[in-house]
């Protein structure tokens, strides 16, 4: 009852503003003019860009907001859900009170406040999850799998949504940065290896194999290693240690008791015209042909569920082998935001293919549900 008490003492003003926002236009960027638009982060852009967010990200935040009130099946109502929409509401609130932004000191309280925001909302997902976790708990499990279509489109727009609010604030806050690292342009990387991304993301993934099974499979990556293109690192760690992690926790649970050596994970970089295309292999003995359209959902785990309410949502960044069925749905999320795509191919009985598309023009604009 406590969190509901914390929800009503939004007052109905509040409330009705954040309606008339949630009406707004949304106004989308695309990658390229992120790069082109920082690569120069004087007194002016800066400027500009946080008058820009000043108005855009209430509108945004505003359209979540409405959207966490009205969820099928009661889950508008649970604790978490509950939680997470009072974050949005307290960030709008933050929004919309601070002031016309005329200046350098105006741009640079503004950005404190948005860094501050970032924060608050470091939580949403795993506590989003706990929301789906107390859903399901007391609701006919019938109902969740044949008719979670509402829920799933919801989780889509309102995780979408998510990474635009991060990356539009991160790229703002890093263009602060007086000694950025070379070739980068707030989170942009303009001279990104995917190669070497992928070395990265599958030597942590790696990392936690071994701490959960106590040995991991090798990862053998091909490609060329001059190749590179302007990307978001951040992004592609994610969705490529998403990926391996799957693999080697598919060939280490197959093998796990074999005599037999563990196939490596391979993963294979391609850079075409239109798109760079990562495809990572494994021979963990794939996923049942029925079983293949709940992947993509966030209602299915192969692994126990490690959501709960006792879980410690404090830090946010702690990884487990198998979480809570989030990371194919959220990296698929990821490589569209820039206009990619993530598609998943199996063989039961053998193993799967994941090929990560990425956009190599950096011209599509941001999806905005």
């Amino acid at each position: 009852m406590a969190v509901k008490k914390a929800c009503e003492s939004f007052s109905k003003s509040l409330m009705d503003e954040v309606q008339r926002w949630g009406c707004m236009k949304q106004t989308g960027v695309s990658l390229r003019y992120m790069m082109e638009f920082g690569s120069e982060p004087t007194l002016r852009n800066l400027l500009i860009s946080a008058q820009f967010l000043h108005k855009e990200l209430p509108i945004r935040i505003a359209r979540r907001a409405i959207e966490l009130e009205s969820l099928p099946y009661g889950l508008s109502q649970k604790p978490a859900v509950l939680k997470v929409r009072d974050w949005y509401l307290d960030s709008f609130r933050d929004l919309r009170s601070f002031p016309d932004i005329k200046d350098e000191n105006d741009e640079r309280d503004f950005t404190q406040m948005i860094k501050a925001i970032k924060v608050r909302h470091n939580n949403v997902v795993p506590m989003m999850a706990l929301g789906v976790q107390q859903l399901k708990k007391g609701i006919n499990p019938k109902i969740i799998y044949e008719d979670h279509d509402e829920i799933h489109h919801f989780l889509d727009r309102f995780y979408m949504s998510r990474i635009g609010i991060r990356m539009l604030i991160g790229q703002h806050v890093e263009l602060h940065n007086p000694n950025p690292p070379p070739h980068c342009v707030g989170y942009i990387h303009t001279k990104m290896s995917p190669l070497e991304v992928a070395r990265n993301a599958s030597e942590d993934a790696r990392s936690i194999c071994f701490h959960e099974y106590g040995s991991a499979p090798n990862v053998n990556i091909y490609g060329d290693p001059d190749f590179t293109f302007p990307y978001v690192p951040t992004h592609l760690h994610l969705m490529v240690f998403e990926l391996v992690k799957n693999s080697l926790r598919a060939v280490q649970e197959r093998f796990m008791d074999s005599d037999k050596v563990a196939p490596p994970i391979r993963i294979i970089v391609a850079d075409g015209i239109e798109d760079v295309t990562i495809k990572v292999s494994d021979e963990g003995g794939g996923i049942r042909r029925s079983g293949l359209p709940k992947i993509f959902t966030y209602l299915y785990s192969t692994a126990a569920n490690h959501v709960d309410e006792q879980t410690d949502l404090g830090t946010g960044d702690s990884v487990i082998m198998a979480g809570y069925g989030y990371g194919l749905p959220i990296s698929r999320l990821y490589a569209r935001y820039f206009g990619g795509d993530l598609q998943i191919i199996s063989m039961e009985g053998y193993g799967t293919d994941a090929y990560l598309h990425l956009s190599r023009l950096g011209d599509s604009q941001e999806p905005l549900p």
